[in-house]
């Protein structure tokens, strides 16, 4: 007649015979780790953490769904189609009235089959459809051999293809689609049909776009921006550059229109700077002005710092920086009188991944018939991203009193020279003793006096 208490609490009775030790009067919750610590020790049990699966619905009575290949026999009961027999397809002769039960029931064509063990003409599929995150838990690896009518997928094209390098979703994913992804990836792992565990690499969650007055986009909060009035407006590149220029695409952003008004006008200046639309022509020309030697440094220099930044930018997911070193380039080429077509060419190649309609069209009113996405990704020259100067802060006994900028590559001769010349720094040094000169290359002096 003795109940025990399973909640939270303090322990009674908890004294082992012989044992030398009591968890009387412990909280529940530590008293939990002290047991397995002294079971551990005596070699009779070890602590392990267990994970539980919630079981979830997989049929549903509804049309659009994977069919469940299962048929009803009055004589032999539940029978699996067979595999020649598959896949299932859903049927045209459908009717959607609401009538409590899935639309499939009604249909002549989806239940004229016969019994696969006895023939019988009176047996009927299930009517019932499987959720659609069956078919999503396992959809990458149908996407490697889409065409297989063998088996879901081919081995050597799962190998090729599989694991996931990057996986782009939402956090709220990771409730149930990732969930039961790699459910069904450790599956087919302990099959023997993979050779690998987990199906995605790296997961990187976007943040949501919320409403302009920050709070999530709701019908019933009347504050949703339909993106088809957007992309009426303001067209559907400047839609999609803004959404990633907003800011770092794991935060939540809300939306504001003044922010695309300004994207929409950097891509009208992208597309103002082409008045010369031949490729042949060595120089794209704005006026008859020639373009000194010094902007051309400039804009070279910018322009492979462009290339290396866009590159690596995209790689990191970072789409708004990158987006922000495209318009430094803009603003740049606007200030030049003329520039060589090389130039703007490269301009819509790194442009293209954002503004992919723009770029194309911007591509074949340079002459080319081929799209400008079968271009090769340009290549950075790593001498032209090096800065020519360095700025150099000075330091007296740890605090800043001077700056300074020098060549790259000074030797550290010149660097502690130029420091000690310094009028500011001198007037600190006068009648002191230097006793230690500290150099941290292309960064700091620091005299000790």
């Amino acid at each position: 007649d003795v109940l025990c208490y399973t909640g939270e609490g303090v322990l009674i009775n908890s004294q082992p015979k012989n044992s030398g030790i009591s968890f009387n009067g412990m909280r529940s919750e530590a008293a939990k780790e002290k047991i397995v610590e002294w079971l551990a020790q005596k070699g009779l049990a070890k602590k392990s953490v267990q994970y539980k699966l919630r079981d979830w619905l997989i049929s549903r009575q509804r049309y659009w769904g994977a069919p469940i290949p299962i048929i009803y026999c009055e004589k032999c009961g539940e029978l699996p189609v067979q595999e020649d027999q598959l896949p299932v397809e859903l049927p045209d002769d459908v009717d959607f009235r609401p009538k409590g039960e899935s639309p499939l029931e009604r249909s002549k064509a989806f239940h004229k089959v016969k019994c696969p063990e006895c023939g019988s003409s009176k047996a009927r599929r299930e009517s019932d459809t499987m959720d659609t995150f069956v078919c999503s838990s396992w959809y990458y690896f149908r996407y490697t051999d889409p065409h297989n009518a063998h088996e879901f997928a081919s081995k050597d094209k799962i190998k090729y293809w599989l694991p996931v390098d990057t996986y782009v979703g939402g956090a709220e994913h990771a409730v149930m689609h990732l969930l039961y992804a790699r459910f069904f990836c450790k599956i087919l792992y302990d099959q023997g049909i993979i050779d690998f565990e987990e199906p995605f690499q790296k997961l990187i969650n976007q943040g949501l776009i919320l409403a302009e007055d920050g709070r999530k986009m709701s019908k019933s909060l009347g504050n949703v921006i339909n993106p088809d009035d957007i992309v009426k407006e303001y067209g559907a590149d400047a839609l999609r550059m803004y959404e990633m220029f907003m800011g770092p695409l794991e935060d939540a952003k809300p939306w504001n229109t003044k922010g695309i008004k300004g994207v929409r006008r950097f891509l009208e200046k992208v597309w103002k700077l082409i008045e010369c639309q031949n490729p042949n022509v060595k120089y794209q020309i704005k006026s008859k002005c020639q373009m000194s030697n010094a902007k051309r440094v400039v804009l070279e220099r910018l322009l492979h710092k462009t290339i290396k930044k866009v590159g690596d930018d995209i790689e990191l997911f970072k789409f708004n920086t990158a987006i922000s070193q495209l318009m430094i380039l803009v603003n740049q080429m606007q200030k030049c009188d003329q520039f060589p077509i090389t130039n703007y060419q490269l301009l819509i190649t790194l442009l293209a991944p954002f503004a992919p309609h723009l770029a194309e069209e911007l591509w074949g009113q340079l002459g080319y018939k081929e799209s400008v996405f079968r271009q090769k990704w340009p290549e950075y020259d790593v001498d032209l991203i090096k800065d020519e100067m360095n700025t150099i802060v000075v330091q007296i006994n740890g605090k800043i009193r001077d700056q300074f900028n020098i060549s790259v590559g000074a030797s550290p001769e010149e660097v502690l020279k130029q420091a000690r010349d310094s009028e500011k720094i001198q007037k600190w040094l006068k009648g002191q003793k230097i006793k230690k000169e500290i150099y941290v290359p292309n960064r700091i002096v620091n005299f000790v006096i």
